[in-house]
Order: structure tokens, then sequence, then C-alpha cells
């Protein structure tokens, strides 16, 4: 095992994949000029509706040279649900120098896990370190742990949790933004595992009584029946309705178990999982409507899985999801939980409760950060794993899909090398 201890931190503005939105503004009727919104912001953090997505890039420099990296991201829709305020890069940079840098340097490269005490006392104890900077260092300190340990991050993960097992690819959610029909195309002849998110984020997609929603998911259905190239592709129909069905329905859950199950019918014979179909306004009560939905659904004998996301931030939150049997799918959506290793605990907790655990994140997230959250996920052994960044499918698919295939065979080379190593050198 290599002695080896973090020279230098460097903390660099970057760019994020996609843009941060003023969910409550455009929820409030934003008018659109294209892909921006020249209104006036209405969620504290925000300068415009609409803003680039910003990052910043965590850089540790070792003793022996190696540079372990990882990104700081925010989500999409920042500053509701729970979350904290939009990320403003050159400000959480200077926090990152100033103030945790020094207490960084010299400080000897260990096991990742015991590194979890650190993370949430500079979340607890250092102003302006929020979950946005405890997702990026995590992810750096994760990279020089395994870097130590001559692993990769995803073997150093299940190393640290004692999970048996080997590593293996998991199915892929792939996401349409606004491009609801031509995406979809991309998504089925990439045979994307789970599709298509299809971003359900206004009244008009839904319609009266969930009649456009009801429509675009036949639509989705009779698409992947035309494309697919064999009837053995059979991907999982995800759609996200941002709370939509809720507001439709005049918060009527008897109304919103209608339109699941007409959802249902429209996706069959495929499974369908319908994500955030209402929004209670807190934990407690999304957790109540959740459950109470499952419980109709089950009546009614629909086959329609419910997945948790608003509400759902930390691992507290998940835990009493999964407690209260309010979810069949939790999106654990790692740039809000903050360090990795919570994102590793909640994936345990989904798995205890039997629980579907999808290992999610945002489209403003960077290429670094949908890398590491392959290795957590696979190291975890999570069931689904968000394609990110961006909105644009290929970008964010070619990124999670290659670090997955490269992690598999990099795995089994280095413990190939380690086994030989252990006979020359016993």
């Amino acid at each position: 095992m290599r002695a080896v201890s973090i020279a230098e931190v460097l903390a660099v503005p970057a760019t994020g994949g996609y843009f941060a939105d003023d969910q409550a503004a455009i929820r409030g009727g934003a008018p659109r000029d294209g892909l921006a919104y020249p209104g006036a912001p209405v969620t504290p953090g925000f300068e415009t509706i609409r803003e680039p997505a910003a990052a910043v890039s965590v850089l540790l420099v070792l003793s022996d040279g190696y540079v372990a990296h990882g990104d700081c991201v925010s989500v999409q829709y920042s500053g509701v649900g729970g979350r904290e305020p939009r990320l403003r890069a050159e400000a959480l940079a200077g926090v990152l120098a100033e103030r945790v840098a020094p207490l960084l340097r010299g400080r000897p490269v260990t096991a990742f896990r015991p590194t979890a005490g650190l993370l949430d006392e500079l979340t607890g104890g250092v102003e302006g370190f929020g979950t946005a900077a405890s997702y990026g260092l995590s992810q750096a300190l994760l990279d020089a742990a395994a870097h130590r340990s001559g692993c990769t991050m995803a073997d150093a993960v299940q190393s640290e949790w004692g999970l048996a097992g080997p590593l293996e690819r998991l199915p892929v959610l792939a996401q349409t933004g606004e491009e609801r029909r031509s995406n979809v195309d991309k998504m089925i002849m990439k045979r994307v595992d789970s599709l298509p998110h299809g971003l359900i984020n206004d009244p008009s997609l839904v319609g009266e009584d969930g009649r456009a929603l009801v429509d675009y998911v036949r639509w989705v259905r009779e698409r992947v029946e035309r494309l697919r190239t064999s009837a053995a592709y059979a991907p999982i129909l995800h759609f996200d309705v941002y709370g939509l069905l809720g507001s439709a329905a005049g918060g009527d859950l008897a109304r919103v178990a209608g339109v699941l199950a007409a959802m249902g019918r429209a996706a069959a014979p495929f499974r369908l999982r319908v994500e955030h179909p209402v929004d209670a306004g807190s934990r407690e009560g999304q957790i109540r409507a959740l459950a109470a939905l499952r419980a109709l659904l089950a009546e009614r004998s629909e086959r329609v899985a419910i997945v948790a996301d608003e509400w759902a931030n930390t691992v507290q939150d998940i835990r009493a999801f999964n407690r209260a049997g309010a979810a069949d799918v939790v999106q654990i959506k790692a740039p809000d939980l903050g360090s990795v290793h919570h994102v590793v605990d909640a994936v345990a907790d989904c798995s205890a409760h039997g629980v579907v655990a999808h290992v999610g994140g945002s489209c403003c997230e960077t290429e670094r950060s949908a890398q590491v959250s392959v290795h957590v996920a696979m190291g975890a052994h999570a069931d689904q794993l968000l394609a990110k960044p961006g909105m644009g499918v290929d970008e964010g698919l070619s990124i999670v899909r290659n670090e997955m295939e490269r992690t598999l065979h990099l795995s089994e080379a280095l413990a190939r090398h380690r086994a030989v190593n252990r006979q020359e050198n016993p």
C-alpha cells in the first residue's frame, strides 16, 4: 500500500452540462423566448430565470504526482424542494481555496470511508461549504483512495463497504430533454434500458385528465415496437411528470391513480415507472401522498411503479420514504446528497427495503461527476444509473456507458496484476 499525502489543492471554476432553471418562475407562467426565459426570477440565488450551469473542479495533487479529480455541481432546479441555492462557481472556488485547502494540505491519503466524517464536519463547520462542495471533494478523495490502493473507485467502494459479488453493468436511464420525439428514436436505436424521462414539466404536456400524457406514452410504446430490431429489447418506460398529475387532478389522489392506470395501459406490454406524480410540499406530505397512491394502485391491481424524487434529498429522507413504503423506486439524486458516501448508504437502504435504487443526478453535472457516479453506483450495487450530463442523449450515454466498460475491464486487469504481485512477493 503506497504512502501518499495531499500536496496541493486546486479549485477551478468550470462549466456544467446544461442550465440551472428557476422552477418557481417557470411554473408561474414565465413567458419563453426560444431557449431563454426573459422575465424576472422568483427563486433566491437566480439572476435570470435560466442560467448556464456552473461547476468547480477540485484537483488534489498528491505527493507522488498523481492528480485526483472531482467536480462540485448542483442540479437544474436549485433552491426548491428543500435543496440549497444555485451554485456560484467563483464564490465556491474561493471557499475551497481559502478555507478548505489549508485543512487538506499535508493530510495523508487513507481509505475513503474514514474521510466521511471530515466531509460532514466541513459541511456543518465551514460557511459556504454545502452539498455541492461535499459532492465534488468526496469524488476527489475517493479517486485518491483508489489510487493509493491500486484499484478502481468502484472496487474501493465495494471493498470498504464489504459488499460481495463481482462488478456488473448497470441498466441506464436516459432523458430526452425537450426533444421528446427525436431523442426517443436515438434511445431506441442505442438500446437504452429505460426511457424517455420525457421532461413533462408543463401542464400542456399532461392535458385534461392526463390525455396528452397518455397519448405520449402510447406514442413512445409504439415507437419502440416500430424501431426495435428484436423483440428481446423491452425497455422500461419512465416518465418524470414534475408533480403535474397532482396539479391537474386538483390534489385528488384517486384521479391521479386513474391517470397512472391509463398510462400503464398505454405502455403495455412494457413496464412503466412514473416519477414525482404529485408534489405535496413537504417531506412528510410527500411520503403520505406517494404511499397512498401506491395503495390505490395496488387496489386496482395496476402495475405502475412510483418513483420518488423531490423531498428525498438526503439519506435520512430516503430512509423515511423506504420505511413508509412510499416508493417502488427512489432516485438517489447524487448532487443533493453531498458526499458520495451518502449515495452508497442510500443504495444500501433501498436494497434492504426491496426498493429499486436508481443513482440519478442532473443534466447540470459534468463528465467527471458522471464518471465517478458510475464507480459509486457499480461499487454499491445499485440497480440503475442515469445517463448524464446534458440533455442531448448521445453525450451522457457515451460518458456513462464507456466509463462502465472501462471500469469492468480495468478492475479485472488490476486484480490479475495484484495476484501476480502476491505470488512474486509473498
